[in-house]
């Protein structure tokens, strides 16, 4: 295995398994990018390398420097294609892909319509990638994760940050009533998705979700008996363009690759609130 990464995120990566060779270099450096491929030859490329700096305000300098995310597609996919790739696989966002559904539970055939730049980023990659695929034949599959938790995650996350809030004895901040539902689904499920990817012979597009929405203050409701405090959360007003309702339709996936998530989300923040109280 191998991994293509600058490390220039704040995210806790942990240790890596001493088998895996790391590159640590910029998606940007076609260059260099085209001679880890040609080194390297791999039959699967999984391209994580989105757009998450457009979660960003568009002051930040690292919110312009994901503008350029088709350029940076392009990089990948042609190392792709040069170096006879057997398939692609793209790591997109269900969530913000589906934003404001008025079908709940959410199939990949929905006709999406994304209100915020970071979704209509993941969109734009995705319809290039299916042209890349039409024009030069290179196989992919594009998986459109839900809200993904567990050991490891970036503090800003919904979970990781009413964890931290509430080991540190603060009050979490809730945006809105927090009856607003999201489909939690634990790391473990969503890395064994990715793997079959890779196995089976199909392309296309496929949702990778719990199966199960949860409202927000379930979440803390969980999370504040497991820590056994009487912390109450903070409620401010919600965000602009905030989904009220998010659950991917799963059944596509579940056919086709044999796949169903197994670790439900009491049991997933138990492992992950652990994992907190040990690194925080």
């Amino acid at each position: 295995m191998v991994i293509i990464d600058d490390f220039s995120t704040s995210i806790n990566f942990g240790k890596i398994n001493s088998k895996i060779k790391v590159y640590k270099t910029d998606i940007d450096n076609l260059n260099r990018v085209k001679d880890i491929f040609k080194k390297e030859k791999p039959d699967f490329v999984y391209h994580l390398a989105g757009a998450i700096n457009l979660r960003r305000q568009i002051t930040d300098s690292l919110f312009a420097k994901d503008l350029n995310i088709l350029a940076r597609t392009k990089i990948i996919l042609d190392a792709c294609l040069e170096n006879n790739v057997k398939k692609i696989i793209f790591i997109s966002s269900g969530g913000a892909i589906y934003e404001n559904a008025k079908i709940v539970p959410t199939a990949e055939d929905y006709s999406v319509h994304p209100v915020s730049l970071y979704g209509l980023a993941n969109l734009m990659i995705e319809r290039y990638i299916e042209l890349y695929h039409k024009e030069n034949n290179l196989n992919f599959i594009i998986l459109r994760l839900s809200n993904v938790y567990g050991p490891r995650q970036w503090k800003s996350g919904i979970i990781p940050s009413i964890i931290i809030k509430i080991l540190k004895k603060e009050k979490p901040i809730i945006y809105g009533d927090g009856i607003q539902t999201r489909d939690f689904i634990y790391i473990d499920d969503a890395v064994n998705a990715l793997i079959l990817a890779a196995e089976i012979e199909k392309r296309g597009i496929y949702n990778v979700g719990s199966g199960k929405e949860i409202r927000i203050n379930e979440i803390f409701r969980i999370t504040k008996n497991f820590l056994n405090t009487k912390i109450v959360p903070i409620h401010k007003n919600l965000k602009e363009q905030e989904t009220k309702r998010s659950l991917l339709g799963i059944k596509k996936i579940k056919k086709d690759f044999g796949w169903q998530p197994k670790v439900g989300i009491k049991e997933g923040l138990d492992k992950t609130i652990e994992w907190f109280q040990k690194h925080e």
